[in-house]
């Protein structure tokens, strides 16, 4: 008891000591001044289509691809691009470069599409990744993305309708699991 008597008493003085020592210039506000945009800046990371990053981008290119700037991209890694998808998908056979996907582009082009990392927005169209018409004209939160590109990788010139490799078209998730809101935030609460 007298030991616990004796720390709250070393407490105490410290604390005393420590309100007796502070300095007076609590009346100073220091304010920030905004965001410091000075000094040298590099891009780290891409993701504007994560799933086509995730599967197509090797892990010993991954930090070249995150810090090419997007014009240089399709110049780039169209090449690796291509073979990974000839390798993936049998819709595309390396000894037939006709072949080609739902929107009619070849290995060639449809990689081309994929190595540049951006999403295109039209200012005229509806806003979808793919609706069945309009093709990247942007990206609505109730987009199926990763059917649809499952779909141009593996669906070969029917896509869905008649697809060359059936099982391999689908995540089988057909929706969120809540709706959508219809004002700004738009996505409907966690929990």
């Amino acid at each position: 008891m007298k030991f616990n008597k004796i720390k709250l008493f070393a407490v105490a003085i410290l604390a005393s000591m420590t309100a007796i020592n502070c300095s007076s210039d609590d009346d100073q506000i220091n304010m920030p001044t905004g965001p410091d945009f000075s000094g040298t800046y590099i891009q780290e990371d891409q993701m504007a289509r994560p799933a086509i990053n995730t599967v197509f981008v090797n892990d010993g290119m991954k930090d070249t691809f995150n810090s090419t700037v997007p014009s240089q991209m399709g110049e780039m890694f169209q090449g690796p691009f291509q073979t990974k998808l000839e390798a993936l998908s049998p819709a595309y056979d390396p000894a037939n470069p006709s072949d080609a996907n739902a929107l009619g582009f070849t290995a060639a082009q449809f990689t081309g599409v994929l190595a540049t990392d951006v999403l295109t927005v039209s200012l005229d169209d509806p806003t979808t990744f793919f609706d069945g018409t309009n093709v990247l004209t942007g990206r609505a939160l109730a987009d199926d993305v990763i059917d649809v590109e499952l779909i141009l990788i593996f669906g070969g010139e029917d896509g869905l309708s008649n697809p060359e490799n059936p099982g391999l078209v689908s995540d089988n998730v057909s929706s969120n699991d809540k709706e959508f809101l219809n004002s700004f935030p738009y996505l409907a609460t966690p929990w």
